[in-house]
């Protein structure tokens, strides 16, 4: 059986990409929806690259077998020559195709992400960041949506509130949904992650919440406030902007746990 490691190998990372891509929204915890078709194309490749694989070691053990009974069909002459009594005594060597059968231990990571797949990146990715961002400049922003309150994701709320001149925020009530992160001098945040391709590019956007209390980090929350003006124009005083919350409230973890950068 050993000689069928890298087809179940390849079947089994297979099987894991199409688990997490065709038959569920579980990608999105890795990458953009956008991808979706080449992770189905890619997962499908080698569970079919798996399969020939098993295929065409079978044959090959066939014909490897076929090939020892017509080279030692007489083993009697074999055994007469060298005592051993063995026509087949060269099996016995552990020259087979198979190789160490610590090799099946490689399955285990593959069988594991079928079985369990990661989870999103959530509070401990966010704060490993340390709050370096490009410098986009201040300027004008357009005009916001009318009504009340708003939905902004957090990536826009922090633009605004740090580099818009125009104070498009200033008076009007926003709902900003993401998880929760701590800081470490008592404040805590509402935070979302932003990514150009995949899980890998990540980057965090936050806002600091006042007049609510904490739920527990990582618990997704919509807080729905008001911007708090924080320093001047394009400062790090500015950075992460304020809001000040009326409400926070609990919610599921969204299927597309990132925002687009």
């Amino acid at each position: 059986m050993r000689r069928y490691g890298p087809a179940v190998l390849l079947a089994l990372v297979g099987a894991a990409i199409l688990r997490v891509s065709l038959f569920s929204e579980l990608y999105l915890r890795y990458v953009q929806a956008g991808l979706r078709p080449y992770l189905v194309v890619s997962g499908a490749a080698l569970v079919l690259l798996g399969a020939a694989v098993a295929v065409v070691t079978n044959r090959a053990g066939e014909e490897h077998g076929e090939g020892d009974g017509d080279d030692h069909g007489d083993g009697d002459d074999h055994g007469d020559t060298d005592g051993h009594g063995n026509g087949d005594g060269h099996a016995g060597h552990g020259h087979g195709p198979g190789g160490p059968r610590v090799a099946w231990f490689l399955t285990l990571p593959a069988l594991a992400l079928l079985l369990f797949p990661p989870p999103a990146l959530g509070s401990y990715s966010a704060e490993r960041e340390a709050a370096q961002r490009a410098a986009r400049g201040v300027g004008t922003f357009p005009a916001l949506p009318s009504g009340n309150p708003v939905d902004l994701t957090l990536g826009e709320f922090g633009s605004r509130a740090v580099y818009d001149s125009g104070r498009s925020l200033k008076g009007r009530t926003v709902r900003l949904t993401g998880f929760v992160t701590r800081g470490g001098d008592g404040t805590w945040y509402v935070t979302r992650l932003l990514v150009s391709c995949c899980a890998a590019d990540a980057t965090s956007a936050k806002a600091e919440v006042r007049g609510a209390q904490a739920p527990p980090v990582d618990t997704w929350v919509t807080v729905t406030g008001t911007w708090h003006p924080e320093g001047g124009l394009g400062s790090d005083a500015a950075w992460p902007p304020v809001v000040d919350a009326r409400s926070v409230r609990q919610v599921p973890q969204p299927d597309s746990p990132y925002e687009k950068r």
